[in-house]
């Protein structure tokens, strides 16, 4: 029997998926968050495909009880985060990215 945190992160594959297919765009979860079932990498989750470029968003998801307090956008849309000498990352909540690609 699977334990209740990979329980957790497999509804929360599910429901990601659930709601790229309803915003239109073509969507698949890797069997057991490993994305060498889809010809992927490890690490990915799933992807979803922007409908008008053709280009598959490859993405890994984490469920936490609660997001740290610097990584909330609070009234921002966005938060950049990098790590010294690392890559730029933004956060931003599903809808506004969503909004930013369209499809």
């Amino acid at each position: 029997m699977a334990s209740k945190s990979k329980i957790k992160g497999n509804t929360y594959e599910r429901e990601l998926v659930k709601i790229f297919l309803d915003q239109g765009f073509d969507a698949e979860r890797a069997r057991g968050s490993d994305g060498r079932s889809l010809g992927m990498e490890e690490d990915v989750d799933g992807y979803f495909k922007i409908t008008r470029t053709g280009k598959k968003i490859k993405w890994q998801a984490k469920r936490r009880r609660s997001i740290p307090l610097w990584l909330q956008t609070g009234n921002s849309d966005i938060v950049l985060v990098r790590e010294d000498r690392g890559t730029n990352n933004v956060v931003c909540s599903l809808e506004f990215f969503l909004e930013l690609i369209g499809k």
